[in-house]
């Protein structure tokens, strides 16, 4: 029966814990730095907070779960995550391919530290990813793609990297793991941002790797363990605790993105609209024969850089913010980041107001023209 569940049960029983007359239904936080030894020095239990902690393993054994993972590891955020990976399994003399069109600042560290230790970095957009991969000894990929919303076709990239001996690591942030389940396509490991909707309070940072290989998933605990990008026990716990809720919140932020992009497409202040979920966007196709859910964001071209601001300003209910995946709808002008978009492109990320609030709100905050 296990296996019909949907995803709001699959959430709730994912942070649930071993029935125990007496004990508690939520697993509580358990904030150690150091645990009483044995006497006969089992290696094996809880001896140092940097190491270990139980909170740790109640969110890991949720994370593997939802992303159908053997295991999982949680780190202190999305970057140390994907820095760890990259550190542990991008070796001297590698060719590592990591997204031209992903998150910035997964670029930034493979240029300015991966190619100190003599790691050639390749760039590859998502149409390119394939292409690049038939050179590469690890690919790191983001789908869809962090600000521009492209699909990579991740069963495609697979099949290449398998071929070439090369390891596929796919950040699941914006799709998450109830939009599309990497593993499952092929990739070696997913690794993501838990800041965002699965901890979607925008109280917390945290990030996770999963993965189904054993002497892979160790050795990213010992880097874990040796360099300390560790969570903390009650931001641990935190997610946990939001992850309960995550199908409900996730569920409602990917009809308010596609309600919200339908009405975008025919604004005419917008010139352009990207939302996987749109029949006639250009990774339509690819996205719907991967994903489950579309997820809660839309990319969005304004005028410009002022009309970004004005849709802000003139809003009740967005707020300007840099993150997203939370349950407050807000804006990100990308440009102020270095992203290569135009001065006007705006990721929305939808949050869990009302649908039709959010229509009614939008709408009567963009200009009535174009500028």
């Amino acid at each position: 029966m296990s296996g019909t569940y949907g995803d709001s049960t699959r959430s709730v029983k994912a942070v649930g814990s071993e029935p125990v007359p007496g004990g508690p239904i939520a697993p509580p936080p358990v904030p150690a730095a150091a645990y009483h030894l044995p006497p006969d020095e089992d290696d094996s239990l809880d001896s140092y907070g940097r190491r270990s902690n139980p909170t740790w393993r109640q969110l890991e054994s949720a994370i593997a779960t939802l992303e159908g993972a053997s295991s999982a590891l949680a780190f202190g955020s999305g970057m140390a995550a994907i820095t760890s990976v990259l550190r542990t399994v991008a070796q001297p003399g590698h060719t590592l391919v990591v997204p031209a069109d992903g998150y910035y600042q997964v670029r930034a560290y493979a240029h300015e530290f991966l190619e100190q230790r003599g790691v050639t970095v390749v760039q590859a957009r998502c149409a390119e990813m394939c292409d690049a991969a038939a050179g590469a000894d690890v690919v790191l990929a983001e789908s869809p793609s962090n600000p521009g919303l492209d699909v990579v076709d991740l069963h495609h990239l697979a099949m290449t990297c398998r071929a070439r001996g090369a390891m596929l690591v796919v950040d699941n942030t914006t799709a998450t793991p109830l939009g599309q389940q990497p593993l499952s396509l092929g990739a070696d490991l997913v690794v993501a941002s838990a800041t965002k909707a699965l901890a979607g309070h925008h109280d917390v940072l945290a990030g996770y790797v999963a993965g189904s290989q054993p002497e892979v998933m160790a050795l990213l605990e010992r880097d874990r363990l040796l360099a300390g990008p560790i969570l903390g026990a009650f931001e641990a716990w935190l997610v946990l605790r939001s992850i309960g809720s995550v199908g409900l919140r996730f569920e409602r932020q990917c009809q308010n993105a596609a309600a919200v992009a339908l009405m975008l497409r025919s604004h005419p202040a917008v010139r352009s609209v990207r939302y996987p979920g749109l029949p006639d966007d250009p990774s339509h196709a690819i996205a719907s024969m991967q994903m489950r859910r579309f997820g809660g964001l839309v990319a969005v071209e304004l005028a410009d850089a002022q009309a970004v601001h004005d849709l802000v300003g003139r809003s009740a209910l967005l707020v300007a913010s840099t993150s997203f995946g939370g349950i407050h709808s807000s804006v990100d002008r990308r440009a102020r980041w270095g992203d290569p978009v135009a001065d006007g492109f705006a990721r929305l990320s939808l949050g869990i107001e009302d649908t039709d609030d959010l229509l009614s709100d939008i709408e009567a905050a963009l200009p009535r023209a174009g500028r």
